[in-house]
């Protein structure tokens, strides 16, 4: 099952895709809630019910708008130095990891759709890319072990970790330089794990302007989607709603010689196997 967050005539709903065609979900079935994170909130038996709608209400998916499939997060994580060839270009420009998971915040307020624009900040000219696949988690957690946590996983999306690294290498935690408004396209929409497969056999990809920037597969991860859940609810619930941005390949534009940031106009396709793509326009920040 493929859920999406949609906008059509002006009137925003949740729903699933089913071929080439949007069925809304709750008015389908007046049981299920108008918003993703209320879909996650109910539970299971609330996943059963969407798996099953069928009806008449549905509209053309070329007719409607994406949006972020879940643009209300209760939190955005995303770990860093995930990915082995990662690790290696990072410590070129001084970025060493430490061995054990290291994650950061990305603030809620960064999501953005699937093509929406992303800023380039007023205040850096160092804007950067990152595909990451991103977990969602479906059911509140803790202390899971690792070989229990795909049942917490509600699905899975195309995560772009866009990154201001003036600002994200001027402080210890990166938070900030991860958080700039628009930097967390998201989308185009959360696949179930039924549909999906293996989430450790993908491969992900990202052009900037048609050139292939990063390509890599998930299983190259040093810590697998279900280390991380283990890990992070060893220290805090995990609730319905959390993204987890579960790191990114080699390949970024701070890593490049000489560095290559991303420019007005730029193009970023992000994509994973199983999953689909997003595509965001670099714009510059109105102030």
């Amino acid at each position: 099952m493929k859920l999406v967050t949609y906008r059509y005539q002006g009137t925003t709903s949740i729903g699933k895709v089913d071929g080439d065609q949007v069925i809304d979900l709750p008015r389908n079935d007046a049981a299920l809630p108008a918003t993703m994170l209320e879909l996650l909130q109910a539970g299971p038996e609330a996943m059963a019910r969407a798996h099953a709608v069928r009806g008449d209400h549905a509209v053309a998916l070329s007719e409607v708008e994406l949006l972020a499939p879940l643009p209300n997060p209760s939190k955005f994580l995303a770990i860093g130095m995930n990915y082995r060839k990662h690790v290696e270009e990072a410590a070129k420009v001084g970025v060493h990891t430490p061995p054990t998971q290291v994650w950061f915040n990305k603030q809620v307020s960064c999501v953005n759709g699937p093509f929406g624009d992303v800023h380039l900040p007023a205040v850096s000219d160092q804007l950067d890319y990152e595909v990451e696949l991103c977990a969602v988690i479906g059911q509140r957690c803790k202390h899971v072990k690792r070989e229990e946590a795909e049942a917490f996983i509600a699905g899975y999306m195309v995560c772009n970790d866009v990154s201001v690294r003036d600002w994200q290498l001027a402080t210890q935690t990166m938070t900030i330089g991860k958080s700039f408004d628009t930097c967390g396209p998201t989308g185009p929409w959360i696949v179930t794990p039924d549909e999906l497969g293996d989430p450790l056999a993908l491969r992900l990809r990202l052009w900037v302007n048609g050139e292939l920037r990063q390509d890599d597969e998930t299983g190259s991860m040093i810590h697998d989607i279900f280390a991380q859940v283990a890990h992070l609810s060893a220290a805090f619930t995990l609730e319905p709603g959390d993204l987890l941005a579960t790191g990114t390949p080699s390949g970024v534009g701070v890593a490049m010689s000489p560095p290559t940031y991303l420019r007005v106009g730029d193009i970023m396709r992000a994509e994973i196997d199983g999953i689909g793509a997003i595509e965001n326009r670099v714009v510059a920040e109105a102030v």
